[in-house]
């Protein structure tokens, strides 16, 4: 079976899809899955579970709640898992939570306003990089 290419992985608190517009991702022919977060239960990639969602991605968009000790844990084990090598975004509240969390965020991109179609053409030409490089 052919690999997806341009993957992103959405992981938003649940109702945060609607804030974010995938559809340019997706007209852009970038399939994007969407995670909700573990909500009350512990992520499976700190379980060291494994998660398919998480494996398919070519890039991640990041918009769960730093506020919470769990979340700022699976967007560094995103980190180590994937390497430097995958895009990964990050949408902050605010300036104050990237100065309160810098050392999470220091090896990836912070958006402090939901993204622009600028933004995000920009970070859909890095995935497409990233998966240049992958073939």
């Amino acid at each position: 079976m052919q690999e997806l290419q341009g993957v992103v992985l959405l992981d938003v608190s649940p109702g945060g899809e609607e804030a974010f517009d995938a559809s340019f991702l997706e007209r852009t022919e970038h399939p994007v899955l969407v995670c909700h977060g573990p909500g009350d239960d512990t992520c499976p990639l700190l379980t060291g579970e494994g998660c398919a969602m998480f494996e398919a991605a070519h890039g991640i968009v990041f918009k769960l709640d730093l506020e919470r000790p769990q979340h700022r844990a699976i967007l560094l084990q995103y980190r180590r898992l994937a390497g430097p090598e995958l895009p990964i975004r990050v949408l902050v509240a605010d300036a104050g939570q990237a100065e309160r969390y810098a050392g999470v965020l220091a090896d990836v991109e912070v958006w402090f306003r939901e993204p622009t179609v600028v933004d995000l053409d920009g970070f859909a030409a890095e995935v497409e990089s990233v998966d240049r490089l992958r073939t």
